[in-house]
């Protein structure tokens, strides 16, 4: 974020807080479409009118609110997919033999390397 103009800045600033309150206000019952759009107006007008002054601040807020999507993200994805495979039961490491897996029995033969 270092590198990009303040005016993106001010723009990824204005999706990561639209995407915080939509989240709060889905969770709390209170979610409508007209608040999320004058909420998301009135963000990017403040941020672009007041870009130069408060870039500094959009770097930490940007870094901080990236950093906090990407864990939630990562955590969301490792726990779906573990929920996934106990649902389907598929054994990753292949620990033990079960009749009802999805995985195939391989038979090993000393000759699987064949030079012609």
């Amino acid at each position: 974020m270092e590198t990009s103009s303040s005016r993106f800045k001010s723009l990824a600033i204005t999706a990561g807080l639209s995407f915080w309150f939509t989240i709060i206000t889905l969770s709390t019952g209170y979610f409508s479409f007209e608040i999320l759009a004058i909420f998301a107006i009135t963000l990017l007008i403040i941020t672009q009118i007041f870009t130069k002054k408060i870039e500094k601040l959009l770097d930490i807020f940007a870094i901080f609110n990236t950093k906090i999507f990407l864990s939630i993200l990562f955590i969301f994805v490792i726990s779906l997919y573990g929920i996934l495979f106990r649902f389907l039961r598929i054994d990753l490491l292949r620990t033990k033999t079960q009749n009802d897996s999805y995985w195939l029995q391989i038979e090993s033969f000393d000759n699987d390397r064949k030079e012609f």
